[in-house]
């Protein structure tokens, strides 16, 4: 891979948050049920921020923050605190047992992990089954969307900003819930592959954010 792709890759998870943030700062005006996923973007623009300076600058950092496998962690827990926040506020008769119930089996699932598995501060590797279980839930949520928009026979349901905000987070977690769950094996066995394959996810990412942007983009022009 040439080493300009590299490094606009490497940066990927810092500047594809910039182009929904862009197009937020010209249509300002979103619908509350957007409310998290605006939280989401400047919560991750921060820790993505923080966690490639920690990468490039290493040195300039005190001792304990010396590796930034722990902002995965925290981006993942936020991540799927604001999505699942989205898809709470999202106002339909449908599967909403199924709906309150995934943050608990999310809590149930983290408290489990943590307490018996891994430490959340490793240094080594951030949690590959914190992050595999995070888009697993995510991917069921967006299941369960599109499941009600077929039970609502809602029309032209596809120019809204929630379908644009769904579709993409479906294209990030089918993508990486295989990059999450075989990451760290891959990572012992062969780093350079593994690193290889991350790119995979921050091209994910990228077409994450460009979903969003639409959404905000769409989202003058659609009814909640």
């Amino acid at each position: 891979m040439p080493k300009t792709l590299q490094h606009i890759l490497d940066w990927s998870e810092v500047w594809a948050l910039l182009i929904p943030l862009t197009v937020l700062l010209f249509r300002p005006k979103q619908p509350n049920v957007l409310k998290p996923v605006i939280i989401y973007l400047w919560l991750a623009l921060f820790i993505n921020l923080l966690g490639d300076l920690n990468v490039q600058f290493k040195e300039y950092f005190p001792s304990w923050f010396q590796g930034n496998n722990f902002l995965y962690n925290i981006h993942s827990v936020v991540r799927f605190i604001c999505f699942s926040w989205f898809f709470l506020l999202r106002k339909e008769p449908y599967f909403t047992t199924v709906k309150k119930a995934i943050p608990i089996i999310f809590v149930i699932l983290f408290i489990i992990n943590f307490v018996f598995l891994e430490d959340f501060f490793y240094y080594y590797y951030f949690s590959d089954h914190l992050l595999t279980v995070e888009a697993f839930l995510l991917l069921v949520y967006c299941m369960l969307y599109y499941l009600g928009q077929l039970r609502a026979d809602t029309e032209n349901f596809t120019g809204t900003p929630d379908f644009w905000l769904v579709t993409g987070l479906s294209i990030y977690v089918v993508v990486n819930f295989f990059v999450f769950l075989f990451y760290k094996p891959m990572n012992e066995q062969n780093i350079q592959l593994a690193t290889r394959i991350w790119y995979v996810h921050n091209v994910a990412y990228i077409i994450l954010c460009l979903f969003i942007a639409r959404a905000f983009y769409v989202s003058d022009r659609s009814k909640y």
